[in-house]
């Protein structure tokens, strides 16, 4: 018997697990919001050198302003001294003789009144020459992703799933707050990094927590359902964008509603997984019969008690008891195997993803309509790559998702800019794919590894994604000397990954693993003999 037989027994998918699972997604409408947050809060407007006497000049005084002043089209240097001459009737000259020019950085910028005149890049000038700072603040916050994960999910090993989601929306409110009340970039680079690394304590936690208090039957539905919140979360960020185009209030607005969901989350109930395999068993038991009531099974909960508990875990309590570690990754052919193609899938995945969804500004188009098409197209693209992965198999699924996706973006780079529509409808193709490569990768990462270092596994795979999601960002910089080269390495990372997916083994109809030994003979089952022989599978058991 497992636990999830337990959770059956005691109402299934009743209410306790609706009303948790509601609560737990809530906030999943807001993730979205941080995680792309820089498409409008460092959007770039026009902006040109801010000139001598341009405050007090009216519209036509202006004109004259910019004409003596700013080469035409130049948005980064000026002229060192004004060219009267140019305000003479035909008053031109060739490119080649233009008078000597200086950068705007010793006078400053002016910036246009619009959509984007009060971002971080108009409060800090983030342009010409530090234009590149605004992609360093978004893989900051991308890097506090990768270190939440890893400081995050420690602690809610050992302080319980509840207490440290509690903590982090708390601090994600906090320091999005914050981040609002900036006065230097230095300072809002600071509280991205620390907001980034509460976005990920909320998203293992709410995710383990959910699941553990589901029975197995339930958990890809409601998977599927916590994605989509995701995906729905992207349409809120262009509405509240649009309603609050100023960036300290864009910020504030999708922050302050955390310290709610702090709030809210007292009412959440501790994993009864984690408590038993923490010693908790009578509090495990508390809370289980408290479910059972809830669910209409009292009579069920009250029958319940700490042997008949124990009987339902003796598995996870014996997996507990054996110590395995990151070295069992690539300690065996085949699992070494999968490791590898797996790093190659999850960085490229979440690398060219966030490339595209970082980049709505670079095809021309309104952004907030841009945001919208962009989250749209998850809707049908996961749809897809359910269907796909229940009927065709996850290795054709991952493989062909990745190297259309690549292609999507490769093509692009041959599209002139001024095909504006058909660039937009390669890039939301490309995009499109990318999120059916990530629906499909989170379930064949999970059937891949056995279940002795399936969380293992999943740490590595986090990993490799977000040092993607880190690198993304710094690649565009590369744009300002290169502009074709980004979007060549955004389309080459998922076609090489492609290809490498095809040497993942399939697992369509097949068991979940449960060892090591399990991978090895389910893959190569002629020379299990020989490599068990040489290689020590058996992890050790740690002695009391």
């Amino acid at each position: 018997m497992a636990f999830g037989d337990l959770l059956e027994h005691l109402g299934g998918l009743g209410r306790f697990q609706v009303a948790s699972v509601l609560l737990l997604a809530l906030p999943v409408f807001l993730m979205a919001s941080h995680n792309l947050l820089q498409n409008f809060t460092a959007a770039t407007g026009e902006h040109r050198c801010r000139l001598p006497g341009e405050d007090n000049a009216t519209g036509s005084q202006l004109q004259e302003l910019l004409r003596v002043w700013v080469p035409p089209g130049e948005r980064c240097r000026r002229f060192v001294e004004p060219q009267w001459w140019l305000l003479e009737v035909n008053g031109s000259a060739p490119n080649a003789s233009w008078p000597r020019t200086e950068p705007c950085g010793h006078h400053g910028w002016s910036y246009e009144d619009g959509d984007f005149s009060s971002t971080i890049v108009s409060e800090w000038d983030l342009v010409c020459g530090s234009r590149g700072l605004k992609e360093v603040a978004q893989s900051l916050y991308m890097a506090g992703v990768l270190v939440g994960g890893i400081v995050f999910g420690g602690l809610s090993d050992r302080f319980g799933r509840r207490l440290v989601l509690t903590w982090c929306y708390l601090q994600l409110g906090a320091m999005g707050t914050f981040s609002s009340l900036s006065p230097t970039f230095s300072t809002y680079c600071v509280l991205r990094f620390l907001t980034g690394s509460a976005f990920s304590g909320i998203v293992l936690n709410s995710v383990s927590l959910s699941l553990e208090w589901l029975p197995t039957r339930a958990r890809a539905p409601v998977g599927t359902f916590l994605g989509y919140c995701y995906t729905c979360g992207q349409f809120l960020l262009a509405g509240v964008a649009y309603v609050l185009p100023r960036w300290r209030h864009l910020q504030l607005a999708v922050s302050v509603p955390f310290f709610g969901f702090f709030v809210c989350s007292w009412w959440l109930t501790e994993s009864a997984r984690w408590l038993l395999l923490v010693g908790r068993s009578q509090r495990a038991l508390r809370e289980l019969q408290k479910v059972a009531r809830m669910n209409g099974k009292k009579e069920e909960g009250e029958k319940l008690d700490l042997e008949t508990l124990m009987s339902y875990m003796q598995k996870e309590v014996a997996s507990a008891r054996t110590h395995h570690t990151v070295v069992d990754l690539v300690r065996t052919p085949v699992v070494r195997r999968i490791s590898c193609c797996l790093c190659f899938v999850w960085f490229s995945t979440s690398f060219a993803y966030y490339g595209l969804a970082m980049d709505l500004q670079n095809f021309g188009l309104d952004l907030y309509v841009m945001q919208l098409l962009f989250g749209a197209v998850d809707i049908p693209a996961k749809l897809v790559s359910v269907l796909s992965i229940t009927y065709v198999g996850r290795r054709f699924s991952q493989a062909a998702s990745l190297l259309l996706a690549g292609s999507a973006v490769l093509v692009n780079v041959f599209v002139p800019r001024e095909q504006r529509t058909l660039r937009t409808a390669l890039a939301i193709l490309g995009k499109g794919c990318l999120a059916a490569s990530f629906n499909c990768v989170f379930l064949y990462t999970g059937e891949l590894y056995p279940t002795v270092i399936r969380q293992t596994g999943m740490g590595l795979a986090n990993t490799m994604s977000r040092l993607g999601s880190i690198s993304a960002p710094l690649v565009k910089m590369v744009g300002e000397t290169f502009p074709w080269l980004p979007s060549v390495i955004y389309g080459a990372a998922p076609v090489v990954s492609g290809l490498v997916a095809t040497r993942l083994p399939e697992t369509k109809d097949t068991a979940l693993p449960e060892t090591l030994e399990d991978v090895e003979r389910r893959i190569q089952p002629q020379k299990v003999e020989s490599q068990h022989l040489q290689v020590p599978l058996h992890p050790t058991t740690k002695t009391s």
